[in-house]
């Protein structure tokens, strides 16, 4: 659908609607209120009335236990406030369950399948006055960004919910790459206006805007919901903070799709950012984007490790084997070599604090490169951070022609990855902690 332009449309709440209860024809209360109601019409139906005739009222003493049922995934955390994915695929404040306008000690829950509902609307409305209307079903959301409250389409039957634009042009022929408008959603808003919250006028007619109905039931309000792999704000701040730590994994195999380096340039940033001894910047990171200039890198290494390991007594087939670990860099599209530097560490002249005085700066380069490893999984890219160079570093630093104060830690393997790691498996904290 195409929005044609409108001269106008009138919006306007339904009087004379009876108190709700289980069991009651929704439809037919309805048509009765509004029997005027004609072919094009859209209505706009609070949620909280279609629970109610379909008995989603429960007994909830906690209504946070209501809350926890109701809920797939938690999205944000703020003190008691919950932004929840539920079990309909909304992502809104406490999943959607509601202590308000119902007896105390009970909830009102969502619809159990909001398109459906409204499908049931327009065919109990078609039966009883013989019309064909658009009906939506809404609720109240927040938005990101953007504070204050609005109704939006949960449900939908005979709708177009969306209106795609793109491929055409605005008035200047400038074309269209990416106006979807929301119609169902810009409509519930219209009803909301003349509804109010506290009005007790759960029902809104909007006519003269024929264009946004359907012959069909359509796709319903579903295809409003973002799906997670497209949806840029999916977690709040800690939780994707928590998340970016916990999903960062080692990949060993990449796909041939080259590497952005701006995205690379913006995980040093974050890499650049841990702490580290005497206010100092231990780390320093080399970038090898050149297939040139890690096979040369790699190649030397080869050899040097060859080198190694024959000094060790290893057979050949051992040693064929051990190099061949070595191909999760080999076959990478881009390496990091983070290094640490000791710019601005102290000199005590007594072994024990110099020992210490590195050992600082190892952890602090340490920290560097996890966050360097968090930020490449936040810009969707896979890493390695294999240690292969912190054994033959002078040989790197000659490869490099780095500094001799440089200290190769390792290298990262960057690219993405070809296939989704393994679960990780759960690993309880505790083992890990010891209280005093």
């Amino acid at each position: 659908m195409s929005t044609p332009p409108a001269d106008g449309y009138r919006v306007w709440a339904v009087p004379g609607l009876p108190e709700v209860r289980p069991g009651d024809d929704l439809a037919k209360l309805i048509a009765t209120a509004e029997p005027a109601l004609a072919d094009g019409d859209v209505l706009l139906v609070t949620s909280k009335i279609v629970s109610k005739a379909e008995g989603r009222i429960v007994e909830a003493a906690d209504r946070e236990a209501a809350i926890d049922a109701e809920t797939v995934r938690v999205v944000a955390r703020r003190g008691p406030l919950r932004i929840v994915e539920n079990r309909q695929g909304l992502v809104m404040a406490a999943a959607g369950v509601d202590a308000s306008n119902t007896p105390p000690g009970t909830v009102l829950l969502l619809p159990e399948d909001p398109d459906a509902s409204a499908r049931a609307l327009r065919d109990g409305l078609r039966d009883a006055l013989g019309v064909d209307v658009g009906v939506i079903v809404t609720d109240t959301f927040g938005r990101p960004w953007r504070s204050g409250l609005t109704d939006v389409a949960i449900g939908a039957a005979g709708v177009h919910v969306l209106d795609d634009l793109r491929g055409g042009t605005d008035a200047y022929g400038n074309p269209l790459a990416a106006t979807v408008v929301a119609t169902a959603d810009e409509l519930a808003a219209a009803g909301d206006l003349v509804k109010g919250k506290a009005a007790g006028r759960p029902v809104a007619v909007v006519r003269g805007l024929p264009h946004t109905v359907a012959d069909e039931d359509g796709t319903g309000a579903r295809a409003l919901v973002r799906d997670a792999r497209d949806d840029m704000f999916r977690l709040g701040t800690s939780e994707a903070i928590r998340e970016a730590v916990t999903q960062r994994r080692t990949i060993r195999a990449f796909t041939d799709e080259p590497v952005d380096p701006a995205a690379v340039r913006r995980a040093v940033a974050a890499a650049v950012t841990a702490p580290a001894p005497h206010h100092t910047t231990p780390w320093r990171f080399v970038l090898l984007e050149s297939q040139e200039a890690r096979t040369r890198l790699l190649d030397a290494m080869r050899e040097a490790w060859i080198a190694d390991l024959r000094r060790d007594g290893k057979t050949e087939e051992s040693i064929a084997k051990r190099v061949r670990r070595g191909d999760v860099l080999r076959n990478a599209p881009y390496l990091v070599v983070p290094c640490l530097v000791m710019d601005g560490s102290h000199t005590y002249g007594d072994a024990r604090r110099d020992t210490a005085e590195r050992e600082m700066f190892v952890v602090a380069t340490g920290a560097g490169v996890q966050n360097l490893l968090v930020a490449l999984a936040g810009e969707r890219l896979g890493s390695a951070w294999v240690s292969s160079t912190m054994f033959c570093r002078d040989v790197v630093r000659e490869v490099l022609a780095l500094p001799t104060a440089w200290d190769p830690m390792g290298a990262v393997a960057v690219g993405h990855p070809a296939e989704e790691p393994r679960a990780r498996g759960e690993r309880d904290a505790d083992a890990f902690v010891e209280v005093r």
